[in-house]
């Protein structure tokens, strides 16, 4: 009899024995195996304040930033090494400047510590773990060509196509080239989505994207070149349809047709003023020119300088 009680006393304790120990360890923190004494500094937009942060744990904060926490490690293993090379690359670029990146999508969204803590609560263990242990699983790993570490910009969802580094900064890399991405279409509940907005809220989100150490000048540059280099991308798209027997690509016209509208609300900006303005003047025109609709007398007899 004392045996059955001692055996059945075993087989109870056991397993409580080892769900017990997995709960404790499940609690306990990962540290950050790499803690170079390699420092970031990250301008906080909303307070202005310059933090230097070490390396590894902005990388972390990077991942919290950018990728939903409930991605595989394999994913957020493959942002850290992206991450990583971005960061790098804007350290090297800003050596001389007050600060290396800002915290927010004008490079890498970077959420610190104590925010994570705040808005993941009793899941904050568990969370962070997982990012440290990608970080950890990529340490010292970067993304480099002929050796040279890449500027390696990425993005949460295309319209179907990456984009060209030539077309959107006026420098032709051979790392980043338009290529298909047609996952985004199957993968990504972004791809399909309606926004409704005026045309100015759209120069201002679009102009989020726009690179904070170029002068009016240099946008206004950037603008015009853009416009005339999306335009030549939609005519060799209609020119592979009309003479070379390709289908029409739509959804590749579409993008270009978008970057044109970026490098319009550009241009916009460049000059102080909203692309509501622009696009309403020329609306103006348009009724002068053509007050009961075209018509192909209208144009013919329309005058020189109109």
């Amino acid at each position: 009899m004392k045996k059955i009680i001692f055996i059945t006393v075993i087989v109870i304790f056991i397993p409580f024995l080892i769900v017990n120990f997995y709960k404790i360890d499940e609690k306990e923190e990962i540290k950050i195996k790499y803690m170079s004494n390699t420092i970031i500094r990250v301008k906080r937009m909303s307070t202005g304040n310059i933090d230097s942060i070490p390396f590894e744990e902005y990388i972390v904060g990077v991942l919290a930033g950018e990728m939903p926490i409930y991605f595989d490690k394999e994913a957020f293993k493959a942002q850290a090494v992206a991450a990583r090379s971005y960061a790098f690359k804007r350290m090297e670029y800003n050596k001389d400047n007050d600060y290396d990146v800002v915290d927010s999508i004008m490079n890498q969204v970077y959420l610190d510590d104590n925010y994570l803590k705040d808005v993941w609560g009793d899941n904050y263990i568990v969370n962070i773990n997982k990012l440290r242990e990608a970080v950890n699983e990529t340490a010292l790993e970067y993304l480099d060509y002929n050796g040279e570490v890449i500027d390696a910009m990425f993005f949460s969802t295309s319209n179907g196509y990456t984009e060209d580094a030539a077309t959107v900064f006026s420098v032709d890399l051979p790392y980043l080239k338009s290529v298909k991405s047609g996952w985004d279409e199957r993968t990504s509940s972004a791809f399909r989505s309606t926004t409704t907005m005026n045309i100015n809220d759209y120069q201002k989100e679009a102009m989020r994207t726009l690179n904070p150490e170029l002068n009016k000048k240099d946008i206004l540059i950037n603008s015009v070149m853009g416009l005339c280099g999306e335009s030549g991308e939609t005519i060799d798209i209609v020119k592979k349809w009309l003479m070379q027997g390709h289908d029409l690509d739509k959804d590749h016209l579409i993008k270009e047709l978008g970057d044109i509208a970026w490098y319009l609300a550009e241009a916009a900006t460049a000059l102080d003023i909203p692309l509501e303005t622009i696009l309403q003047g020329n609306l103006d025109k348009l009724h002068k020119r053509y007050p009961d609709g075209f018509s192909t007398s209208a144009s013919i007899n329309r005058p020189k300088e109109d």
